[in-house]
């Protein structure tokens, strides 16, 4: 019975049927795509759990329960457009831009080794000179919406170009540096602070940011101290010090550089319940 349905499906479908399916599947791909690398991945999450327990609680005809669901739901997609108005921005910006239907290319171990080299000279020169620097690298979690907060430059990394923008008293020496892949998108990112009170005092206001960065992505930072010259990273909400040139390196390249492609195992891996 099911089978000779699904066969009668298949029989009345016309050429402009399957077209139809094909590009409501691109487009909803493409949002997938937009923003599975960003916080709203998380919300998105929760949402499908919440879905999936309003079906469960009709069946198992929990009458209130499901009465309450169905009055949160309906007070989540009135508030959807609110929550995720910077993903929404950003997708019509990218329509616009052309890029909404262009697969972003995935760099490779050279070109990832070329950035840090540059970002590692760099940082290190700056050092030497004790000239304030706060560098962020964007890894899986977008970051555009700190990327918005500075000035977007959207230029390829070099030691050079770094080593301009951390210019003591410049407009963007102050604020941070948002890397995505080899291109500084933004300089002057405001960052959020750490509250955790426990840190040392000679960590200033750079590191604090760092830190409180690392405690809400899963980027890495790497700092230079303007009083001091020393070279920390931060990551998961620690902070690492006293990093010279060939650590960092590693250090970079552990964070940064993937071997393998993103496979279904990995995409199932992220679309697992937090904890």
């Amino acid at each position: 019975m099911f089978l000779g349905q699904i066969q009668g499906l298949f029989m009345t479908m016309r050429l402009w049927d399957i077209l139809d399916i094909l590009v409501v599947a691109f487009f909803l791909y493409r949002i997938y795509i937009l923003i599975r690398d960003t916080r709203a991945t998380a919300l998105l999450k929760g949402l499908v759990f919440l879905g999936i327990f309003t079906v469960i609680a009709g069946w198992l005809q929990l009458h209130v329960v499901s009465w309450i669901l169905d009055k949160l739901m309906t007070v989540l997609i009135v508030a959807l457009p609110v929550v995720f108005q910077p993903e929404l921005r950003r997708a019509l910006e990218q329509i616009g831009r052309g890029k909404f239907y262009v697969s972003s290319r995935v760099m490779n171990e050279v070109e990832w080794d070329h950035v840090i080299d540059d970002v590692v000279a760099a940082t290190m020169t700056m050092s030497a000179n004790k000239i304030g620097a706060l560098i962020v690298f964007e890894r899986s979690v977008g970051l555009d919406d700190r990327i918005d907060t500075g000035i977007r430059i959207e230029g390829l990394v070099s030691k050079e170009l770094l080593g301009n923008i951390f210019i003591v008293n410049t407009p963007l020496h102050d604020g941070a540096v948002i890397i995505r892949e080899n291109r500084v998108m933004a300089a002057g990112c405001l960052l959020p602070l750490t509250r955790d009170h426990n840190l040392s005092t000679e960590l200033g206001t750079r590191h604090r940011a760092a830190i409180g960065m690392s405690e809400q992505a899963d980027c890495v930072i790497v700092v230079v101290s303007e009083e001091t010259g020393i070279v920390s990273y931060t990551y998961g909400g620690h902070i690492y010090r006293g990093q010279d040139a060939e650590s960092l390196k590693n250090i970079l390249r552990n964070y940064l550089v993937t071997s393998k492609p993103k496979g279904v195992s990995d995409v199932l891996q992220k679309w697992r319940p937090l904890k």
